[in-house]
């Protein structure tokens, strides 16, 4: 079992950063590492990734949604060929920080199977994390910093 974990602080509320996790439409606008999203995400349900890992080539795979918590966590799982050969776990955890104004993402992905030594390449996903990361982490800011700019002229 591989574990790749990253996180972000994000001076944005959960749900602020949440609305921009979930806005799968607007993903080839601005998300370097998960460059689509088709399907939606309710548990059970099968969603159309298409990941384009830095310098490596694009995989589209349909993993099926495990667990949706609002504003809080969105996870699936992935397999490559048949279970057990190359498995991914992938995890969104969205926790509140200094009183709910700031959130720290944790962007996480388990990786089981026979094929995983073969076919992991540990830095080129783990730099995707941070990269998606860090495009959550403008999005959000500026969202939050928009929303404050309305209310304030309100």
């Amino acid at each position: 079992m591989d574990e790749i974990e990253v996180f972000a602080e994000i001076d944005a509320p959960a749900s602020v950063v949440w609305d921009v996790l979930l806005e799968f439409d607007s993903y080839p606008e601005w998300n370097p590492f998960v460059r689509s999203i088709e399907g939606v995400p309710l548990e059970g349900e099968r969603l159309q990734v298409r990941l384009e890992p830095p310098d490596s080539r694009a995989v589209t795979f349909s993993p099926e949604v495990v667990l949706v918590e609002e504003n809080r966590r969105l996870v699936w799982r992935g397999r490559l060929l048949v279970p057990f050969a190359f498995d991914g776990y992938h995890e969104f955890l969205l926790r509140p920080i200094d009183g709910g104004k700031r959130t720290r993402l944790l962007q996480r992905e388990t990786f089981r199977g026979a094929l995983v030594p073969l076919l992991l390449n540990e830095e080129r996903i783990a730099r995707g994390f941070r990269e998606m990361n860090e495009a959550i982490k403008r999005r959000a800011e500026a969202r939050a910093t928009a929303n404050a700019d309305a209310n304030a002229a309100a």
